[in-house]
């Protein structure tokens, strides 16, 4: 049985209001490590890895999510999102937002072209390297 977006909201909420600052969970299929505060080898939280769009099968480049996270298409409820469909784009532009353990990563879209496809709708969990966005490079 898989977790739901809200699952993972409560869990990540569960970890902050408690004191605990390390929780592990592990069942078949699934396993979870999450630990409060700077890590040995670093005090600054990790930036995504940059990763080159990948041209899809069904046309277009794909914009694929560098991370785990809540994919959103706005800075906050009633904004306009930041790309829609016919949107042009450059590699710096920001496509949107992933939202990991309360801490918000604008997405660039790494390369130049226009909007084709939104992949995943507003406030939805993302996995690592699900589609985002597919783009015409034209």
């Amino acid at each position: 049985m898989g977790l739901s977006h809200d699952d993972v909201h409560e869990i990540l909420r569960l970890i902050d209001e408690t004191p605990l600052d390390e929780l592990r969970i592990e069942t078949e299929g699934f396993s979870l490590h999450v630990r409060k505060g700077p890590s040995e080898a670093s005090a600054r939280p990790p930036e995504p890895a940059a990763k080159a769009p990948e041209h899809s099968g069904g046309g277009g480049i794909v914009i694929s999510a560098p991370m785990l996270g809540v994919f959103y298409r706005a800075e906050g409820p009633g904004k306009r999102p930041f790309v829609d469909v016919g949107a042009r784009v450059e590699p710096d532009t920001i496509v949107c937002i992933i939202e990991a353990m309360k801490m918000m990563t604008s997405i660039p879209a790494g390369v130049a072209g226009t909007i084709i496809e939104v992949c995943h709708e507003n406030a939805e969990l993302v996995e690592y390297d699900a589609p985002l966005f597919r783009v015409d490079p034209a």
